[in-house]
Order: structure tokens, then C-alpha cells, then sequence
């Protein structure tokens, strides 16, 4: 496996169409309502705030990754700041889960915009349907090996990407560039705390630049451009994220916005342009969603399979043929399908957030306290971003816990079961290797 990987092989504009076309498609297309439903009127603020906690995160990984670049991304940041050990398998898992959730939350907005095709209602049963049926065809891409498939995502990030800036200077173009809020019904009202967890949405939306720094040892002159590349992504990001929002912000109200939030930038268009400016969001929508889930897939497989590399995971072929990674597509394939037939998708969105949060203020905290002044990290910038995290994630998690106690049940009993299961299979491992190693096996 690690012949796959190619130093010098990926420049810096290759790399920062890599964290754009990851960023910037299917993340807007699946959250924009569920944003503006928890931060009201000013639910474009908060993908701005967000941009700044993703920036201020991005620096930790920027720091590290100049020193350390390498194909093993955020993996080889915990295993650097905790060494082998059951945070950094539990933390390496997290990112890892939260990559699947986002493979469902994705899968789901796929099958809720295509249904407007046929102007019909997200049924019950249809939209786990599609959804599944999605995750399927890409696992069928994937083992397939196609080598269409690069270029056919190339195709797909430009078509996306410049859709959905065609979608917001139209809208914004019919709304007379007034950058003013439509009309506000009763209740569009925001709070601190509600206005807090729209932002802890907003960042899964931003949080694909650590595909960059996965692929650290693939990029020209790393230690300098994989920061570079991360640093121009995420404004290229944040100006598309806010046209968008401004956009949608300025034709429906937000209680408009939350009746159709798994698919508002098609109701967006529909007042300026009726229903061909919702067949071409819907189009656009349909593009984004299903290369968003072929390219996730891969990159999960490929991280799991890393994990197993390093011994941080236990592997089990289930008598299946090919190699580990083929085999983590698999496992990836089965829970996102799992996922995206269980639950809806503030739900789905709701769980990857926590995960995500959770382990992104694990990676700050290792750098702080152990690699810090071996990669050069400001402490004040570093305690930053986790008093960011924090507050984001607090805030998200009151909301929830008065909205939706399971849902936060289910988040905090995921990561008890990961951080035993890790504790489990490391001492268990590590039992093994030494009576090898004693009996001279090893």
C-alpha cells in the first residue's frame, strides 16, 4: 500500500483543488438549512465564525504538518503527540466515524434533492432508499478500480464548484444584490447558545482541509505548501459559503428556510427563476452529493487501512478477498449505509459535529502539551482553539440535549465504545506481541 503514495506527485494548486472540491459541494448543500435553523437570521455569521474556528484549528495541523508531512495525516498527529496509545487509536477512530457519518449525512441530501426532481415529498422509506443505493454505487466505483474515476472527479469539483457560484450570483442577482434578509416571520429570532451550535454545524463544512494534510507526503515542497494550500482553501471556501448563505438568506425566511432544510438552496431559486432554477440546483446538488460520497469512501478505506498499519485497529478479512484496504471499503460502506437508513439527517449531522469537535480539541491538546515547541506552535493560538471548540461544542450539546437527548445518548455512547474498544485491543495486542516476543516468535 504505501507504494501508492507518490512524494512530489500532488503541487500546490493540485492540492488546493483537492480541499475545495472536498470543502465545497456537498458540505453546503446538506447543511445550509440545518445552520440557519439553529442560528436564524444571522446563520451566515455563523459560517463565517466558523471559518475563523477552522482557521484557527487549521494551525495546529498547518504546524505539524510543515514539520511532519505525511500520508498519515491525523493519525500520525496523535501517534506524534501521544504515541501509540489508546487516545490516539480512539481519537485516529473518531475522525474516522465522523468521515462516515459525513458519507450518510451526504447520501441522504443526495436522495432529498433528487426527489425534488419529481417534486416529491422525502418519504419515509425513499430517502434511505436512494441514500443507500448511492453509498452501494460508489462501493461498486471504488472496488471497481476505474481509472475514469480521476478525471471524472475533476470534471465533477469544477461543474460543482462553479454551479454553486453560478446558483448564489443568480439569486443574489434576482434579489437585486441587496445582501438584505427576506422578510422575517414570527419566531426568526437567534439566540447566543442556538447561534453557538449553528457555528458547530457550520465547521463540518470546512473540516475537509484535513484531506491536505492526509495526503502531507504527496505535495511539492510539503513544508511549505500544504499550509499554503490549507490556508487558501478555506478562503476560497469561506467567500463561496457566504454567497451562498447571503444567497438563501435573501429569499426565504427562516422559517422557510427550516420547512424544506434538507433541500433550501432548491427552494432558494425557486421564487426567481420558478422550476428551472430548481431542476438546475437539484442538478448541481446530484453532482456534488454522489462524487462527495465516491471520494469519501476512498479516503476512510484509506485511512482505516493506515490505522491497521500501524496496529491501532484490529483487522478481519470475513474470508473476503483483496487486500486491506478493499476490506475497509467494505466496513466503510456497511456503516455509512447503516447511518444513512437509521437516521435523518439532522441527526446524522448532529453525531459527526460531536465526533468531530471531540477530536479535533484532542489533536490541539496533544500538540499543546507535548509537540509544541518542537514544531513551533504559539500556545495562545493552540489554548484558542480549544476554548473555540469547546464553546461551540457546549453550546451545540445544550441545544441538543433539550431538543434531542437521545441523539446526544447515542453521540456519547459511541465515544465511550470506541475509547474501550481501544483500550481493549491495545492491551490486548500488546499481551500478544510480548508473549511472542518472550517465546522468541516475535
Amino acid at each position: 500500500m504505501k507504494s501508492s503514495y507518490k512524494p512530489n506527485s500532488l503541487t500546490l494548486a493540485g492540492a488546493i483543488a483537492m480541499g475545495t472540491g472536498v470543502m465545497i459541494g456537498a458540505g453546503i448543500f446538506a447543511l445550509t438549512g440545518q445552520v440557519a435553523q439553529f442560528s436564524g437570521p444571522l446563520f451566515p455569521l455563523a459560517f463565517l465564525l466558523a471559518a475563523v474556528v477552522s482557521a484557527f484549528s487549521a494551525y495546529t495541523y498547518i504546524k505539524v504538518s510543515n514539520k511532519y508531512p505525511s500520508a498519515g495525516g491525523i493519525a500520525m498527529i496523535l501517534h506524534k503527540a501521544y504515541g501509540p496509545v489508546t487516545i490516539t487509536g480512539g481519537g485516529a477512530l473518531l475522525m474516522a466515524f465522523s468521515m462516515i457519518i459525513n458519507e450518510s449525512l451526504v447520501a441522504r441530501t443526495f436522495a432529498t434533492y433528487t426527489l425534488r426532481l419529481f417534486d416529491a415529498e422525502p418519504v419515509a422509506w425513499l430517502v434511505p432508499l436512494l441514500a443507500v443505493g448511492l453509498i452501494v454505487v460508489a462501493f461498486l466505483i471504488n472496488i471497481a478500480g476505474n481509472k475514469v474515476i480521476g478525471g471524472m472527479s475533476k470534471i465533477a469539483a469544477i461543474a460543482k464548484i462553479g454551479g454553486i457560484l453560478v446558483f448564489a450570483v443568480l439569486v443574489l442577482w434576482a434579489a437585486g444584490f441587496s445582501f438584505q434578509p427576506a422578510a422575517v416571520a414570527g419566531g426568526d429570532t437567534t439566540t447566543v447558545p442556538g447561534f453557538l451550535a449553528g457555528v458547530a454545524l457550520a465547521i463540518l463544512a470546512f473540516k475537509g482541509f484535513t484531506t491536505i494534510t492526509n495526503s502531507g507526503g504527496e505535495v511539492e515542497n510539503p513544508h511549505r505548501n500544504v499550509g499554503l494550500a490549507i490556508i487558501i482553501s478555506l478562503a476560497i471556501c469561506l467567500v463561496v459559503y457566504l454567497l451562498v448563505a447571503l444567497a438563501v438568506s435573501s429569499t426565504l425566511s427562516i422559517s422557510e428556510i427550516a420547512a424544506a432544510r434538507d433541500y433550501s438552496l432548491a427552494e432558494a431559486a425557486r421564487p426567481a427563476f420558478g422550476d428551472a432554477g430548481v431542476v438546475f440546483t437539484v442538478i448541481i446538488a446530484i453532482i456534488a452529493t454522489a462524487s462527495g460520497v465516491i471520494a469519501s469512501i476512498f479516503a476512510v478505506s484509506r485511512m482505516i487501512a493506515m490505522l491497521t498499519d500501524m496496529k491501532l485497529v484490529p483487522h478481519k478479512h470475513f474470508a473476503m478477498p483483496g487486500g486491506i484496504q478493499q476490506h475497509a471499503l467494505v466496513y466503510t460502506v456497511v456503516a455509512a449505509g447503516l447511518l444513512a437508513a437509521v437516521f435523518d439527517l439532522g441527526r446524522i449531522a448532529s453525531i459527526g459535529a460531536i465526533f468531530y469537535l471531540v477530536m479535533d480539541i484532542i489533536i490541539h491538546w496533544g500538540v499543546l502539551r507535548r509537540m509544541r515547541n518542537d514544531v513551533g506552535a504559539n500556545p495562545v493560538v493552540l489554548a484558542t482553539a480549544i476554548i473555540f471548540d469547546l464553546a461551540a461544542l457546549g453550546a451545540f450539546m445544550a441545544i441538543k440535549a433539550m431538543s434531542d437527548p437521545a441523539i446526544i445518548a447515542i453521540a456519547v455512547s459511541g465515544i465511550v465504545a470506541i475509547f474501550l474498544f481501544e483500550k481493549l485491543y491495545l492491551s490486548r495486542f500488546r499481551k500478544e506481541a510480548d508473549e511472542r516476543h518472550e517465546t522468541g516468535h516475535g
